[in-house]
């Protein structure tokens, strides 16, 4: 089969899923407020600025969900995304989508962002395979760890090819849809990559590569 991966947070999404359920955390009071905003703009900057700890992140981003029950995190969550993030789903997003599954192609998500955040975002965009961070779970309750290697930078390289050693499949003739530099590992290892709405960063290496750079926002 042919792959078409997708970034996700500012490629078929108009925002990032991770920073959003931050914000919402803080908005509804479940965490606190001025010191969890801070630490959140602060992290997300620093991905922005491709310095970001991905470990030092994860421990601080998946910590509220250690602390209440899976119940009411999914409520929470059922919230989050009719509020937030089902605006911010493109439409140009979907179409590019459909494109792929006409021609043949499988969609792939694969993101940083962890799993318990994204994995209904894959539902909503009817995508079945998902490559994201993975959230340690234990005696039916979240553990506020990831578990196995983060779906980040050079991580999501190697998460893919065990995928791929997994499912039998190669890269040959793949697609990979982006916006952000943080993902040139793996743009540069598919046949075919995409900057969408790009960074500055990755903005000059597609241009410099003579890789095509779209919007799915005009």
């Amino acid at each position: 089969m042919t792959l078409a991966l997708f970034d996700l947070d500012n490629t078929l999404l108009a925002g990032d899923s991770d920073y959003l359920w931050g914000h919402f955390l803080v908005e509804q009071g479940i965490v606190d407020g001025d010191e969890y905003e801070r630490e959140n703009q602060r992290f997300y900057d620093q991905y922005k600025a491709g310095t970001l700890d991905i470990d030092e992140f994860l421990a601080f981003s998946l910590q509220p969900l250690a602390a209440h029950e899976p119940r009411q995190l999914h409520a929470w969550r059922e919230t989050f995304l009719h509020t937030l993030i089902d605006p911010i789903i493109l439409p140009a997003g979907r179409e590019l989508l459909e494109r792929h599954r006409q021609a043949g192609d499988t969609p792939v998500i694969i993101t940083a962002t962890n799993r318990f955040v994204t994995a209904p975002i894959a539902e909503r965009l009817g995508v079945e395979h998902l490559l994201a961070t993975e959230v340690e779970m234990r005696d039916g309750r979240y553990t506020g760890r990831s578990c196995g290697i983060p779906c980040f930078q050079e991580g999501k390289v190697r998460r893919l090819e065990a995928w791929l050693a997994e499912q039998g499949e190669t890269l040959d003739g793949s697609w990979f849809y982006s916006d952000s530099h943080n993902d040139l590992p793996l743009l540069e290892r598919v046949s075919r990559p995409v900057a969408v709405d790009p960074d500055e960063s990755l903005r000059h290496t597609a241009l410099e590569r003579g890789w095509p750079v779209i919007s799915l926002r005009d």
